[in-house]
């Protein structure tokens, strides 16, 4: 799987970008069709803690799913947007067999 991460108002250090590219490897587990994965990490411009953003967009045969978390922290906004691609990925591979 090819994995793309952008940093936007930032430069990610290398333990994020590690970070990020053992999270959505993980995803593989769940279905093995992945494609790619575009991986965008961005700060807000709010003033509130929560202004770490995490999108990831997951690129499968036949479509693409999404996932978009804002936290405190970039490793929480990575690992809440896994979670729920994980069970995006888990119906897409139920969905997937019943054709």
């Amino acid at each position: 799987m090819d994995i793309t991460i952008q940093s936007v108002r930032f430069n990610a250090a290398e333990h994020l970008q590690q970070f990020v590219q053992q999270k959505v490897t993980k995803l593989e587990h769940f279905f093995d069709g992945i494609v790619n994965a575009e991986v965008i990490l961005r700060l807000d411009k709010s003033d509130s803690a929560e202004n770490k953003i995490a999108e990831i967009k997951l690129k499968l045969p036949g479509g693409e799913i999404f996932s978009k978390k804002q936290t405190k922290s970039f490793e929480e906004s990575v690992d809440l947007a896994c979670d729920a691609l994980r069970k995006q990925l888990l119906k897409w591979k139920e969905k997937v067999r019943t054709k």
